[in-house]
């Protein structure tokens, strides 16, 4: 067991939810594409509306897909930084 599947274990007990249904691999990926290509305090908020859109019956990868393109098309006159540095 990992890090990661230990505190989805404890979070996901004190919340009610199994860390079965944490498609961990594609919020990482979101938050990483937001981070990268929006902004850095940009990523949880995403995980966080990608977490609220799927409690109200979007599919997960669908949902995470579609803020992955938006993330990928942003402009970096609106804020995103593609070249840090």
């Amino acid at each position: 067991m990992t890090v990661m599947d230990d505190w989805l274990t404890a979070a996901g007990a004190e919340l009610g939810v199994d860390p079965a249904d944490v498609p961990v691999q594609a919020v990482l990926d979101l938050a990483r594409d937001v981070a990268h290509q929006v902004l850095r305090p940009g990523a949880p908020v995403s995980a966080y509306l990608l977490g609220l859109a799927v409690g109200r019956g979007a599919d997960p990868a669908t949902a995470a897909a579609r803020l992955t393109e938006l993330a990928g098309t942003w402009p970096v006159e609106l804020g995103g930084d593609r070249n840090p540095g």
